[in-house]
C-alpha cells in the first residue's frame, strides 16, 4: 500500500557509549535530546518508539543487562541529568544531578543491576544505587574522562579511561581506590570493552610494541583477572592484563585503500577507534578503523591473518565515515548481530558469523530542503539535507527498502539544492548554504566537481535549461545541450557551463539588459523555472513579480504583477498532458500563502512584441496560511497540483476546479519539500525540518482542506511559548536577511513571510545553526504505516522550528526606533491633515512678518531665534520626563557648553563626552567637571576610571587615596610607583596596609612580596613561616638568610629541620642545618636519630620507612657498637673528634640547654626515638670528652627511657645497638655504672624467662597475675614485656641455641646486682608516696564535692601518713644497713629496674629450672615478705610450693 520514509534523526555524535542493545533485540539510541527505540531482527529494523524527557543533547545511554530488567535503562545528557527509563512503558522511571560537569561517560554495570557509573569532563566518577537511589562521588584522577565500563565479573572493579590516554582501574568498594594505572596510550581514550570470560586464557604470545613484555598464559592463583580492550585515538588497540597491570598486546590499525574512493585529505586526521568485545567470541574484538570500515581481530593469531575486514565479500557494505558506537544481540538460532552506528549517519547491522552486512538503516541529522527524482533513473530519489550530505535514495529496491548512497565529500555545508540532469543518467548537481554549486556523479565514488564561480549566499534553485549566451554559440552533442543555471539569496542567477566548471559563471542579468535594453537595476531574483521543452524560463523576483523571457536571447515576453512579496517557487505544467493547452501553465508559490496559477498560452505561441503584464490569475488556490515552500504537478493527472506550506500540511488540489482534494497532517514541523511519486499517482513525498522524509497517500487522507489557524500546531505552541520567550531573551539572533537583502521583519512575519521556500530559513527560525549535529533541539518522529502516515509519539518541548515560524523571535527583538531629539515639534507633525495645512499657512505668513507666536512646531522651519525658543520648550519636555540626556544634547547644539555640564551635573548625567568638551567652557569650568564627575563614578563604583580623571588635574595623592580606600591596592602601588618618589611614605604604607590584608586573607607568599618591597625582610620571612610546612619553613629561613636576620633564620631552620626529621627525610634535614655553623650541635642529634633508627629498622620498633637517609647511615646496623658508629660518622662528616675539646665542650653546652621532657607511657615512639637520641648524643659526647661518670649517666638515661615507657623491646635494643658490656668493663666503680649493668642483667633475666618459658605458659600466667597485683607502677608493665617479646636477635645477647645450662647459671648469677635492698627499700618508700599522693588528691576532690567540716577532714589527713609509714621499713635504718656505698640522693637520681619484679621472675625460674642457686632463691623470698604487698607475697606462694 505504501513505504515508509526515512524518519530517523541521526545518532549522536563522539560520545563514548549512545547507543546500546538488550537482550530482547532492542536497539535504543540517542539523537539529539531524545532516544529513540527500534526493534531489531537479522532481517529487519523497527521504530517502536522514542523516550522525552532530556533538554539538551544526549551523550550516553546503556541499558540493564540482567535476566528480567533489560527494560530498565539509563542516558545522560548536556543538560546535567542522569535519567532512568522503563522502555516497556516508555516513561521516565527516576534522576539525579549528582553531576556538577558535563557527563561524558555512563554504563550500567552488568556484573551488579542496581549499580550505574557516570564520569564527567572533571575526572568525577559518580555510582549510583538505582533500588535506593543513594549515590557516592569517587576522584580517581583530575583528568577529563572520555569513556568507562563496569566489569562484567568483579563488580566492584570499574576501568576508566580518559583524554590524555591514561586508563585506570578503580575500586568503588574500596572508595573508589586506584587498583592500577594502565599507562601505553598517548591520546584520548574512545572506548574500553571487557573480554566475556573472566580468566586470562592464553593469547597470542608476542612481544608488546612498546613495553616489550609478552604473555604468560593462565594465571596462578586463586585471584583470576580479566582482560580489558581499549581503542585510542593513537590509532592502536590494545589488550591489558588487569590482574598483572600491564599491557599483554598491541594491535596497531591497518591503512585501508578502498576501491575506487577518493579519500578527503583533512579527513585522515579524524579517527574515532571504538573497540566491542563480542559476547560469543572470547578470542576476538571488533574495531572501527580510519574510514568507517569495521576490523575483526583475532587475538589467536599474529601477522596478516590477525585481522578480518566485516563487509569484504561485496562492495558498499561499510560505513563511509568513521564509526562511533557498536553493541551486540544473540538472535534466533544463536546468530550474534553487530549494531554500529557512524558519522555517514546510518545504522548498520552486522551478521558477525558472516561477516557481511544484513541491513542498513539511513537516518537525518538535519532539515530536509529539497528532494529531486531522477527523470531517468526510474524511482531515484535524491535528498538534499542539512546535515552536509546527499542521499540517493533507490525507492524501488526489493531486496533493501532503505538502499541509500551517502554523498559528503567537497559539501561542508547544508545541501539547499538538488537537480539531475534531464538526460544524462547518474548527473547531480547540488547547491549549498554556502554558496557552493557543483555536480556529483551518483555512479562513482569521486569527489565531485565544483563551480569555481560561488555565490554569496545560500543557492536557492538549480535548473537545467538551454543554453544563452554567451554559452549559445552552436554546436553538437550533449555537451552544449543544456547549462546549469542557480539561483541564490543575493538576487542573482549564474550560468554555469557543466563541462567547464573551472571557468568563470556569467551572469544572465547581462543578457537580460542588452536584449531588453534595460538601463535601470533589475529586482533581485528568488527563483526560475525553464519550461519542459526548454522554449521559455520563468524568474521570480523578490518583489513578487514573475518575468517570462525567450530562449535563447532571453527577451522578456510578460510580467505577472500578481503576488505582493517575495517568489519562493515556480513550476510548469508537465507537457503530455491529454490537454495540450495545459502544458501553458504556470503555478507560482510566495509568502502571502496564497498559489497562483496563470495561462500562458497566448504570449508563448504569440510573442508580443511589447511586454504583456498581467495582472489576473488563470486560478487562485487559497487555504495556506504561511509562506508557501514547495510546489509540484502530479505527473499521471492533469492539473493536480500539490503545495506544502510552513503551516506544516502538504495540500492537494485539482486546478482546474481550484479546489482541494487533501490535506497531509503528518509533520510535525514546517513543510519545505515535495515531491509527486514518478511511479505511484496515490503517492506523495515530501520532507521537512522535522528531520523526516515521508512518503503518503492520496488517496487516505482524512482532511480535505489545510487548516483554519495559522499552524495546525497552535495549540501545542501554546503550551510552550513561554519557554520559547525565555530561550529567545537568552540567546542574541542576528537580524534574519531574505532573498536579496530583505528586512527582517518583512521576511519573517506571522504568516510566515520570509526567505525563499524554507531552502535557507533565517538564522531566528530554525533551532540552531549546527543542526546537523548533536547540540540542537530535535522535533518529534513519526512513521509511515500503509497509505496514512501514524504517528508514533507527539512531544511538546521540540517544537521551536514551527513555534518560530508564528512567532518569529524577529517580532519580539525587533530594533527599536532611537527616541527622538524634538518630540514635541514632531507628535505636531502627527495631527490631522487640516491642521499640517495650517501650519503652512501660519509659517508663509510667519516668513513675511515677524513673530512666530505660540507656533513654537515650526520652528524648525523659521529663523534660528524660533529654534532656540523650539529647544528650550523640547528641553524642559525632555527634562520632565526623565530624558536628561536629550536636554543636554540640545544645549550643546546651541552652544551652550556651560549650561549642558551645569544640566549633566544636577542630575548626575556626566559623561565622557560631556567632559571632552568641557574644557571648551574654560579651565576652572573643566576642573569642577572632573571633579563632579569623579564623585558620580564613585557611586556608580567605577573606582579605577575615577581615579584616571583624577590624574588628569594632577591630583595624584586623591587618586591613590581613592584607590586604597577601595581595597584596590595593587593599583594604588601601581600608580604610586609611577608617579611618587621612591621614599615617599605613602608608597611605604601602601605596602605594609596591603599586606596586612593579604596575611588576613592567607596569601601570604603576595604579603612577603610587600614587605620586602618595603626592606622590611624579617616580616616577610615570619609571613611566609606562618604556613608552617616544610616548603615555606625552608624559604622562610634562606629569606631570613639573605637578609642577614641570622637568629630567624636560626629558629626558622630548627622548626623546618623537626618537620623534616618527622616524615624521615633526613637529607634534608641535615641539608637545612648545614647553612647555619651554630647548629652543629643539633646536626649531630639528628644524625644519631637517624643512625638510631636505621639500626632498629627492620624490628617491631620502627615500623615505618624513611623517605630519604645519608649513605653513611646504611651500614651502621653491620658495625661492632653503635658508639663506635656514631664516632666514625661525626669525625668524617662532621669534623667532630676527641681532638677538638673546645668544640665538645661547645657542644656539649648546646645539647644540654636542649629540652628532653621526661617520658611518659604513652609518648609516641618518634618521639621517645627523638629522646632517647639526645641521651645518646650527651653521652658520645662526654665519653669523647674522656668524662666516662656523665657518659653512663646519659647513657643510662637513655636506656631508661624505653623501660620508663612500657617498651621493653626497645630498651633490648638499644642494649644490643650500644654493645654496652665494653664500658661497664672500665667503669664499674660508678654508680651510673652499677644501674646500668642493673638494666643489663635486668635483660638477661627476661631473655632467660622467654627462652624458658614455652613449655611453661601456666606458669608464666600466674606470674603475671601476681605481678599485676603486686605493683602498680613498675611492675604493671610486666604483661606489656611479655606481649613485646623480642625475635632472636634480641634474645641471643645473652642466650642462645647453643648456649648450656653453664652460661644460663653464669648469668642468673650475675644477676645478684639486681636483689639490692637498698634499692628495694627506696623504690617501696616511693610506691608508699604515690599512695598517699593519691589519697591526698581523692581527699581533696571529695572536699570540694560534699564541702564537709575541717576538722573531719584533718583526721582523714593526719591518718594516712601514720598507716603508711606504719607499712613502710625503716627508710634511714635500711640505707645505713647496705652498706653498699649508695646513698638517698644516687638511689633517687639514677634509675633502677624494679627489685620485687626481679624477685618474682627469679623465683619462677628457680622452679622451672635448677640453675638458680638457693642464696638467689632466699634472699628473693626475703625482699619479697619484707617489703612486697599481701598480694604479691601470695603470688610468690605459688612458686615455693
Amino acid at each position: 500500500n505504501g513505504q515508509e520514509g526515512i524518519d530517523n534523526t541521526s545518532p549522536n555524535w563522539y560520545s563514548s557509549r549512545c547507543s546500546d542493545t538488550n537482550d530482547k533485540g532492542l536497539l535504543a539510541f540517542g539523537a539529539k535530546n531524545t532516544i529513540y527505540l527500534v526493534d531489531v531482527t537479522a532481517s529487519s529494523s523497527t521504530v517502536v518508539g522514542e523516550l522525552v524527557g532530556h533538554r539538551e543533547r544526549v551523550s550516553g545511554f546503556s541499558f540493564c543487562q540482567h535476566a528480567g530488567q533489560s527494560h530498565n535503562c539509563a542516558s545522560t545528557s548536556d543538560d546535567g541529568t542522569v535519567k532512568f527509563w522503563d522502555t516497556n512503558e516508555k516513561v521516565l522511571v527516576k534522576e539525579h544531578k549528582t553531576h556538577q560537569n558535563t557527563i561524558t561517560a555512563l554504563h550500567w554495570s552488568p556484573g551488579e543491576k542496581n549499580l550505574v557509573v557516570s564520569g564527567d569532563e572533571k575526572g568525577i566518577v559518580v555510582c549510583y544505587q538505582y533500588n535506593t537511589g543513594e549515590s557516592q562521588s569517587f576522584f580517581p584522577e583530575p583528568r577529563n574522562i572520555f569513556c568507562l565500563s563496569c566489569s562484567p565479573h568483579n563488580w566492584h572493579y570499574v576501568a576508566v579511561g580518559y583524554k590524555d590516554g591514561m586508563i585506570v582501574l578503580i575500586d568503588i568498594s574500596k572508595k573508589g581506590e586506584v587498583v592500577h594505572r594502565l599507562r601505553g596510550h598517548d591520546d584520548e581514550i574512545h572506548a574500553l570493552a571487557w573480554a566475556p570470560l573472566p580468566n586470562e586464557e592464553v593469547l597470542y604470545s608476542r612481544v608488546d610494541d612498546n613495553t616489550g613484555e609478552t604473555t604468560n598464559g593462565m594465571t596462578e592463583g586463586k585471584e583470576k583477572g580479566c582482560y580489558l580492550a581499549s581503542g585510542s585515538k593513537d590509532q592502536t588497540i590494545r589488550i591489558w592484563s588487569t590482574l598483572k597491570g600491564k599491557g599483554v598486546m598491541t594491535m596497531k590499525l591497518p591503512f585501508l585503500k578502498r576501491r575506487g574512493t577518493g579519500v578527503d585529505p583533512a579527513v585522515k586526521e579524524r579517527l574515532w577507534l571504538t573497540v566491542h568485545w563480542p559476547k560469543g567470541k572470547p578470542t576476538q574484538v571488533v574495531s572501527s578503523c580510519f574510514g568507517g570500515e569495521l576490523i575483526l581481530w583475532d587475538l589467536t593469531k599474529g601477522g596478516k591473518q590477525k585481522w578480518s575486514l566485516l563487509g569484504a565479500s561485496s562492495e558498499g557494505q561499510n560505513h563511509s565515515r568513521i564509526v562511533f558506537n557498536m553493541s551486540s544481540v544473540c538472535v534466533e538460532d544463536n546468530r550474534e548481530l553487530l549494531l554500529s552506528t557512524s558519522m555517514d549517519r546510518e545504522i548498520k547491522c552486522w551478521d558477525l558469523s558472516s561477516l557481511d552486512c544484513c541491513w542498513t538503516l539511513p537516518t537525518l541529522g538535519g532539515f530536509v530542503y529539497t528532494l529531486a527524482f531522477s527523470p531517468v533513473g526510474t524511482g531515484c530519489l535524491a535528498l538534499g539535507v542539512g546535515d552536509g550530505m546527499i542521499r540517493v535514495w533507490s525507492t524501488l529496491s526489493i531486496q533493501n527498502k532503505y538502499d541509500t548512497k551517502t554523498f559528503w565529500q567537497g559539501i561542508k555545508s547544508k545541501v539547499t539544492a538538488l537537480s539531475w540532469h534531464p538526460t544524462k543518467e547518474g548527473s547531480l548537481a547540488f547547491g549549498t548554504d554556502d554558496g557552493k554549486v557543483g555536480i556529483y556523479d551518483a555512479f562513482s565514488n569521486k569527489p565531485p566537481q565544483v563551480s569555481s564561480t560561488y555565490h554569496k549566499k545560500t543557492v536557492y534553485t538549480l535548473a537545467w535549461g538551454p543554453p544563452v549566451p554567451p554559452l549559445s554559440f552552436g554546436g553538437t552533442g550533449d555537451r552544449l545541450s543544456y547549462s546549469l543555471y542557480s539561483c541564490a539569496g543575493e538576487g542573482i542567477i549564474l550560468q554555469h557551463d557543466p563541462w567547464k566548471l573551472a571557468g568563470e559563471a556569467t551572469d544572465i542579468d547581462r543578457v537580460i539588459k542588452d536584449t531588453n535594453s534595460i538601463k535601470h537595476k533589475l529586482s533581485p531574483h528568488t527563483d526560475l523555472s525553464w519550461k519542459p521543452d526548454g522554449k521559455v524560463v520563468a524568474i521570480g523576483n523578490e518583489d513578487g513579480s514573475v518575468e517570462v523571457y525567450q530562449a535563447p536571447t532571453l527577451k522578456l515576453l510578460c510580467t505577472i504583477q500578481q503576488h505582493h512579496k517575495i517568489i519562493n517557487v515556480l513550476r510548469w505544467h508537465h507537457d503530455h498532458s491529454s490537454l495540450p493547452e495545459l502544458q501553458y501553465l504556470l503555478a507560482s508559490g510566495s509568502s502571502n500563502a496564497l498559489v497562483y496559477v496563470h495561462d500562458l498560452r497566448t504570449v508563448i505561441e504569440t510573442p508580443p512584441e511589447i511586454p504583456v503584464v498581467m495582472t489576473e490569475a488563470y486560478r487562485s488556490l487559497a487555504g495556506h496560511t504561511a509562506k508557501i515552500t514547495g510546489l509540484a504537478w502530479s505527473p499521471h493527472h492533469d492539473g493536480r497540483l500539490v503545495t506544502v506550506c510552513y503551516d506544516g500540511t502538504a495540500q492537494v488540489w485539482d486546478v482546474q476546479k481550484e479546489e482541494g482534494l487533501c490535506n497531509y497532517r503528518g509533520h510535525r514541523g514546517r513543510l519545505l519539500c515535495v515531491q509527486w511519486s514518478p511511479v505511484d499517482p496515490d503517492m506523495v513525498w515530501t520532507g521537512a525540518d522535522d528531520f523526516t522524509v515521508q512518503e503518503w497517500a492520496v488517496s487516505k487522507q482524512e482532511f480535505t482542506k489545510p487548516p483554519k489557524s495559522k499552524n495546525v500546531f497552535l495549540f501545542l505552541a501554546k503550551k510552550t511559548l513561554d519557554q520559547v520567550k525565555a530561550k529567545l531573551k537568552a540567546k542574541k539572533k542576528k537580524k534574519a536577511t531574505g532573498k536579496g537583502g530583505t528586512k527582517a521583519e518583512e521576511s519573517l512575519s506571522l504568516i510566515g513571510e520570509g526567505n525563499k521556500g524554507g531552502a535557507s530559513p533565517a538564522p531566528g527560525e530554525r533551532p540552531s545553526d549546527n543542526e546537523e549535529e548533536e547540540g540542537s533541539e530535535t522535533t518529534s518522529i513519526s512513521s509511515v504505516t500503509g497509505s496514512t502516515a501514524v504517528i508514533v509519539s507527539i512531544r511538546l518541548h521540540p517544537l521551536q522550528p514551527l513555534l518560530w515560524s508564528v512567532f518569529p523571535p524577529e517580532v519580539t527583538l525587533k530594533k527599536r526606533k532611537p527616541r527622538s531629539m524634538l518630540p514635541l515639534s514632531t507628535s505636531m507633525d502627527h495631527r490631522p491633515r487640516e491642521d499640517l495645512q495650517q501650519d503652512c499657512l501660519n509659517l508663509a505668513t510667519v516668513r513675511h512678518s515677524e513673530g512666530l507666536g505660540d507656533h513654537i512646531q515650526l520652528g524648525l522651519f523659521a529663523d534660528r531665534d524660533a529654534l532656540y525658543r523650539m529647544f528650550q520648550e523640547e528641553e524642559e519636555g525632555h527634562v520632565e520626563a526623565g530624558h536628561y540626556e536629550s536636554a543636554v544634547y540640545l544645549r550643546l547644539w546651541k552652544g551652550d557648553i556651560a549650561g549642558a555640564l551645569q544640566v549633566a551635573t544636577e542630575k548626575g548625567e556626566l559623561s565622557d563626552h560631556l567632559l571632552s568638551v568641557a574644557p571648551m567652557a574654560g579651565y576652572q569650568v573643566w576642573l569642577t567637571t572632573v571633579e563632579v564627575y569623579v564623585k558620580q563614578l564613585c557611586l556608580q563604583e567605577q573606582f579605577l576610571k575615577a581615579a584616571s580623571h583624577l590624574l588628569s588635574i594632577n591630583k595624584v595623592y586623591e587618586a591613590i587615596d581613592l584607590l586604597k580606600s577601595h581595597q584596590l591596592y595593587r593599583e594604588a602601588i601601581a600608580l604610586a610607583k609611577a608617579r611618587l618618589q621612591p621614599d615617599d611614605p605613602v608608597l611605604k604604607k601602601l605596602y605594609t596596609t596591603w599586606a596586612a590584608v593579604l596575611e588576613k586573607d592567607g596569601h601570604l607568599s603576595t604579603a612577603a612580596k610587600c614587605y620586602l618591597a618595603v626592606d622590611s625582610s624579617f616580616d616577610a620571612a615570619k609571613v611566609i613561616a606562618k604556613k608552617n610546612d616544610p616548603v615555606s619553613l625552608k624559604t622562610a629561613a634562606s629569606l631570613a638568610r639573605i637578609a642577614g636576620e641570622s637568629d630567624l633564620s636560626y629558629s626558622l631552620s630548627l622548626r623546618c629541620a623537626k618537620d623534616l626529621a618527622s616524615s624521615q627525610d633526613w637529607l634534608g634535614a641535615q641539608q637545612l642545618l648545614s647553612t647555619h655553623e651554630s647548629l652543629l650541635a643539633h646536626r649531630l642529634h639528628y644524625c644519631t636519630i637517624e643512625l638510631l633508627t636505621v639500626s632498629l629498622t627492620g624490628t617491631d620498633i620502627v615500623t615505618w620507612t624513611c623517605s630519604s637517609i645519608h649513605p653513611w647511615s646504611a651500614p651502621c646496623k653491620n658495625q661492632d657498637g653503635f658508639l663506635a658508629t656514631l664516632r666514625a660518622v661525626w669525625e668524617r662528616g662532621f669534623a667532630v673528634s676527641p681532638s677538638n675539646p673546645e668544640i665538645l665542650k661547645a657542644l656539649h653546652q648546646q645539647l644540654k640547654a636542649i629540652e628532653n621532657p621526661q617520658t611518659t607511657p604513652n609518648v609516641p615512639m618518634k618521639q621517645l626515638l627523638i629522646q632517647v637520641s639526645l641521651d645518646l648524643t650527651l653521652g658520645a659526647v662526654s665519653w669523647l670528652l674522656g668524662d666516662w661518670g656523665a657518659a653512663l649517666e646519659k647513657l643510662l638515661q637513655g636506656v631508661a627511657r624505653g623501660n620508663e615507657a612500657g617498651h621493653f623491646l626497645l630498651m633490648s635494643e638499644t642494649f644490643v645497638s650500644l654493645s654496652t658490656c665494653y664500658i661497664l668493663k672500665t667503669s664499674k666503680a660508678l654508680a651510673a655504672a652499677r644501674s646500668l649493668e642493673a638494666f643489663v642483667c635486668y635483660q638477661d633475666l627476661y631473655h632467660m624467662w622467654w627462652s624458658l618459658s614455652t613449655n611453661t605458659a601456666g606458669a608464666q600466667r600466674d606470674m603475671t597475675d601476681g605481678l599485676h597485683s603486686a605493683s602498680e607502677n613498675h611492675i604493671n608493665g610486666l604483661d606489656g614485656h611479655v606481649t613485646d617479646t623480642p625475635n632472636g636477635d634480641g634474645m641471643g645477647w645473652c642466650v642462645s641455641a647453643q648456649n648450656g645450662d653453664v652460661k644460663m647459671g653464669v648469668c642468673v648469677n650475675a644477676c645478684q646486682v639486681l636483689l639490692s635492698e637498698p634499692h628495694a627499700t627506696c623504690q617501696a618508700t616511693q610506691r608508699a608516696i604515690a599512695k598517699i599522693q593519691q589519697r591526698l588528691a581523692s581527699m581533696v576532690h571529695q572536699h570540694s564535692q560534699t564541702q564537709e567540716t575541717k576538722a573531719s577532714h584533718g583526721e582523714g589527713r593526719t591518718e594516712k601518713p601514720t598507716s603508711a609509714q606504719g607499712s613502710t621499713p625503716t627508710d634511714s635504718q635500711e640505707s645505713t644497713d647496705a652498706g653498699q656505698g649508695y646513698s638517698i640522693f644516687f638511689l633517687i637520681k639514677y634509675p633502677y629496674p624494679d627489685v620485687l619484679e626481679c624477685c618474682l621472675v627469679l623465683l619462677y625460674l628457680s622452679k622451672s629450672s635448677d640453675l638458680v642457686p638457693d642464696h638467689l632463691k632466699n634472699e628473693a623470698v626475703a625482699l619479697i615478705h619484707k617489703y612486697g604487698t599481701s598480694s604479691l607475697r601470695k603470688a610468690s606462694q605459688q612458686f615455693l610450693s
